[in-house]
């Protein structure tokens, strides 16, 4: 059984910002953990812009606060992203995440993350085999 909390989290290396201060993600669960999914909690700032695009993975997206809006670049469709909505990148979709409010995300990735990713200049998190 895995129990973590999230102020065990931060301040360790399960808490992971971009150089650019756009977010922060608290990674409860790796790959590490061995459970077939990687699972955190991500804060986007407000006022940011963030261009992402999960080449390589698939992202499950659930909003417990704040407001923002999601933009989906192969269809120019834009979604407003607020408190009890969910989103699924299962087209590894390239998209802008527009944070209005501080948004507070939590999140499922498949194949899990190791711990170590960031975007890199295409917005993809690498696939890194351990």
């Amino acid at each position: 059984m895995i129990v973590r909390t999230l102020k065990e989290i931060i301040g360790t290396e399960r808490e992971v910002s971009p150089e650019n201060g756009n977010w922060v993600s608290r990674r409860f669960l790796l790959r590490s953990d061995g459970m077939g999914f990687s699972f955190h909690e991500t804060i986007i700032y407000a006022g940011t812009e963030t261009y992402m695009w999960y080449k390589n993975h698939l992202e499950a997206v659930y909003c417990v606060g704040g407001e923002g809006e999601l933009e989906d670049l192969e269809t120019g469709k834009r979604y407003k992203i607020a408190d009890g909505t969910i989103y699924a990148l299962n087209g590894h979709e390239k998209h802008y995440m527009r944070a209005k409010a501080d948004m507070r995300l939590i999140c499922a990735f498949n194949p899990p993350l190791t711990g170590r990713e960031v975007h890199d200049a295409e917005g993809v998190y690498p696939l890194i085999e351990e």
